[in-house]
C-alpha cells in the first residue's frame, strides 16, 4: 500500500511532508484518490488544517473521510475560482468588517437618470405596446430558492396562493402571465410567429424537488415543459472566525457547515448552464429577473421592457417611489474620486449616513414630490442580453460579495455563530464599465409592488402608514390594483372600506381578479369594457377567459365567468346576489390551513352567479 501512495505522491510532485501540519490527515493519505490528495493540499495551503484535527486512525470512519472530500470537491467546483478564491475573498471582507471599513468610502451619491411612468397615460401606453412587441425576444428568470418560513408558511413560497378568491398560486400566475405576453407579442408581430418564451427558475436544495412536484402535478400550468428550465444553486462554506477557517458542521465532524450564498448566484448559474449562448443564437435580446412573491409585478413588466427597448438600457431596474428612510433600498449613482461610477442599489440603512457624509446635512429626506429623489429598488431587473453575456465572459458571473458576521463583543475577534459570504443579484452593475447604460423605471407602488414576506406577528408591529408586506396586504393590493385599473377604463368601482385582519388595518376593495390572458396591458383591458359598468364594494368578480367583454354591467354580489379561447362572451345587465363574504380568522388557530390563517381572513361563498362557456361561439350573459 505504501508504495502506491509513494507513486501517487510522486506523480503529484509531492512527498508526505506536505501534510506535516495535519498529522491525522497524513496517517490517512493512503485512503485518498489523487484528486482528493490535491484537495487536501489545497485546504492545507489555505490554512484549513483544523479540518483534520479530529480524524481517527485509518480503519475508523473511512467512508466518512471520503465523503468529506466529496463535499469539498463540490464546494470547490461550484464556486467561481474555487475554494481558494472563496477563502481569499472571505479574509479580505472579514478584515474590512473588523476594522469597520465603509464600502462607500470615496463615493458621492447623486440621482441617476431613469424614466418615471404614470399608469394609463399616452406615454405609458406607448411603452407598454413596445414592451409587448419585445416580449417574444425575452427570457424570464425567477429566483425562488426560499421557503416561506418567515411568512409562517411551511411550503415553497411560489406555491402560496397569491389571492384566495381564485386560489391562483404565485407560480401559476407567473407562468400564465408569461404565456399571455407570448400570445400578445405574437399578435402584434405580423407574420404569426409562435415563439416560446424561455422561463428559468433558480431553486435551492430546499425548494428544488418541491418546485418540480408543483410543476408536474399541475401540467406546468399550461406551459410546455421544454420551455421551463430549473437551475439549482449550491450552498457555500461557513466561516468560523476572522481567519476564514471553514466551520465544521456541529452535527457531523466530517462535514463542513454550509449556508445559502444569496440570489446573486443566478448570474453564474445562467452563465455556466450555457443558456445565455443558446438564447443569443436564437435571437433573444432581453433577460428579465424577478422574485418569488410579488403578485403585481407583471402589471409593470410590459411598460418597463418598452423603456429598456426605447431608451436602450443595458440594465433597467424596476423601482417604486420611495419615502425617505423607508426600509427599501434606494437606486443611486455613486461616483468615486478616482473617476469610477456605477448605478446601484444602496441599502436604506446605508443611504442616510452616506448622504450625510457627502454634503447632504439632512441625509435621506423627501424632496418637493413628497418622496425621496432616490427611487425604491424592488429587485426586478431587465438586462440586455448581448452586453450581459459579454460582461459574464469577463467575470464568469461572480458578483461582488459581502459578509455580515454577528460578533460576540466589541473586540470583533469572535462570532456568535458561523458566517458566510453572500451576494445579491441586483449588485450585478458593480463591475460594469463606465460606458454601460444603466437606468431605472419608476411606477406607482399600487401597480407594481406588493411583496409577501412578513409573518402576521411581524406585520402587526409595522409602524402605521408603512407597508405590511404580508400575505394580508399582498392579497388586498391585488384587489386594489385591479379595481383602480377598471376605474381608469371607466368602470364605477365603489370606494374601499377599512378592515383589520391579523392586527393589520387594510383597505378592502371589491374582490376583482382576472386571468392574465384577459388583459396583460392597459389598452387590452380598455378594449374589453364598454358602456356604464359598476361594481359594489362587497362584490367579487372573477374573469377566466380571453374574450369576455363587460358592457353596461351592474354587479352587486359574486360573478364568476369562465370561457374557452374560441368563445366570445358579452356580460351585461344587473347581477345581484348575497355574494362572497370575508370572515376573520385568527393566525394562531391551527385548525385553519396555514395559507389561509396567515391572511387573517377566509372567504365564505354564500351565493354567486357562475357561468362556464366551454364551446366555441358567441354568447351573451
Amino acid at each position: 500500500m505504501a508504495s502506491t501512495l509513494q507513486d501517487t505522491l510522486s506523480k503529484l510532485n509531492l512527498d508526505a511532508d506536505f501534510a506535516s501540519s495535519a498529522p491525522n490527515l497524513r496517517k490517512n493519505l493512503n485512503l485518498l484518490s489523487p484528486d482528493q490528495i490535491e484537495l487536501a493540499k489545497l485546504l492545507l495551503e489555505m490554512g484549513q488544517s483544523h479540518s483534520f484535527e479530529h480524524w481517527p486512525e485509518p480503519g475508523v470512519d473511512d467512508e466518512e473521510k471520503k465523503a468529506f472530500f466529496d463535499q469539498v470537491a463540490r464546494l470547490n467546483s461550484t464556486y467561481p475560482g474555487g475554494l481558494a478564491s472563496y477563502i481569499k475573498s472571505a479574509r479580505e471582507l472579514l478584515a474590512d468588517s473588523k476594522t469597520g471599513k465603509n464600502p462607500f468610502d470615496g463615493f458621492t451619491p447623486s440621482v441617476p437618470t431613469g424614466e418615471s411612468l404614470t399608469f394609463g397615460n399616452d406615454n405609458f401606453i406607448e411603452f407598454e405596446e413596445r414592451g409587448v412587441k419585445e416580449a417574444q425576444y425575452a427570457a424570464f428568470v425567477l429566483v425562488a430558492g426560499g421557503l416561506g418560513e418567515r411568512l409562517g408558511y411551511n411550503g415553497i413560497k411560489v406555491a402560496l396562493p397569491m389571492e384566495t378568491t381564485s386560489g391562483t398560486c404565485f407560480l401559476q400566475h407567473y407562468i400564465e402571465s408569461i404565456l399571455a405576453l407570448q400570445e400578445a407579442s405574437c399578435r402584434l408581430n405580423e407574420g404569426g410567429c409562435q415563439k416560446d418564451i424561455p422561463f428559468v427558475i433558480m431553486t435551492s436544495d430546499d425548494t428544488h424537488a418541491r418546485t418540480i412536484d408543483l410543476l408536474e402535478s399541475n401540467s406546468y400550468f399550461g406551459m410546455k415543459p421544454t420551455q421551463v428550465k430549473l437551475l439549482k444553486q449550491e450552498k457555500v462554506a461557513c466561516l468560523e472566525d476572522n481567519d476564514a477557517r471553514l466551520a465544521v458542521d456541529p452535527n457531523n465532524k466530517y462535514r463542513i457547515q454550509t449556508k445559502p450564498h444569496g440570489h446573486g448566484d443566478v448570474h453564474s448559474l445562467l452563465y455556466s448552464s450555457g443558456l445565455l449562448d443558446t438564447w443569443r443564437d436564437a435571437g433573444l435580446r432581453w433577460v428579465l429577473f424577478f422574485q418569488d412573491t410579488n403578485g403585481l409585478l407583471f402589471k409593470g413588466i410590459p411598460a418597463a421592457l418598452g423603456v429598456s427597448a426605447i431608451k436602450q438600457y443595458h440594465v433597467n431596474s424596476l423601482a417604486v417611489p420611495r419615502k425617505a428612510k423607508e426600509a427599501i433600498g434606494g437606486i443611486a449613482r455613486l461616483t468615486h474620486t478616482d473617476g469610477r461610477s456605477m448605478v446601484i442599489n444602496v441599502e436604506y440603512n446605508q443611504l442616510d449616513p452616506l448622504l450625510r457624509a457627502t454634503g447632504y446635512p439632512d441625509g435621506d429626506v423627501n424632496c418637493e414630490t413628497g418622496f425621496s429623489p432616490f427611487p425604491g429598488n424592488i429587485n426586478q431587473l431587465i438586462l440586455e442580453l448581448g452586453p450581459y453575456l459579454e460582461e459574464l465572459k469577463k467575470t464568469g458571473g461572480a458578483i461582488k460579495e459581502f459578509v455580515n458576521p454577528k460578533y460576540k463583543d466589541a473586540t470583533k475577534t469572535s462570532f456568535k455563530s458561523s458566517t458566510r459570504l453572500e451576494c445579491m443579484m441586483q449588485d450585478y452593475p458593480k463591475t460594469l464599465p463606465l460606458s454601460a447604460r444603466v437606468g431605472f423605471t419608476v411606477m406607482d407602488a399600487w401597480l407594481a409592488y406588493a411583496p409577501v414576506k412578513n409573518n402576521p406577528e411581524d406585520a402587526a408591529k409595522v409602524p402605521k402608514g408603512n407597508p405590511y408586506h404580508s400575505a394580508t396586504s399582498g392579497e388586498m393590493a391585488i384587489y386594489r390594483a385591479n379595481s383602480l385599473i377598471l376605474r381608469k377604463v371607466g368602470v364605477q368601482v365603489e370606494d374601499p372600506v377599512q378592515q383589520v385582519f391579523n392586527g393589520q388595518e387594510v383597505e378592502v376593495w371589491s374582490r376583482i381578479t382576472w386571468k392574465p390572458k384577459w388583459g396583460c396591458v392597459f389598452s387590452e383591458i380598455k378594449g374589453k369594457v364598454s358602456g356604464s359598468c359598476s361594481v359594489s364594494q362587497q362584490s367579487t368578480m372573477v374573469i377566466k377567459g380571453r374574450d369576455i367583454f363587460l358592457g353596461d354591467l351592474s354587479l352587486d354580489g359574486a360573478l364568476i365567468v369562465e370561457s374557452v379561447d374560441d368563445a366570445e362572451v358579452k356580460v351585461g345587465g344587473s347581477v345581484q346576489n348575497k355574494g362572497w363574504v370575508l370572515e376573520n380568522v385568527d393566525y394562531r388557530d391551527t385548525s385553519v390551513p396555514e395559507e389561509i390563517r396567515i391572511r387573517g381572513f377566509r372567504i365564505k361563498k354564500v351565493e354567486q352567479l357562475e357561468k362556464k362557456f366551454d364551446e366555441p361561439g358567441k354568447f351573451s350573459l
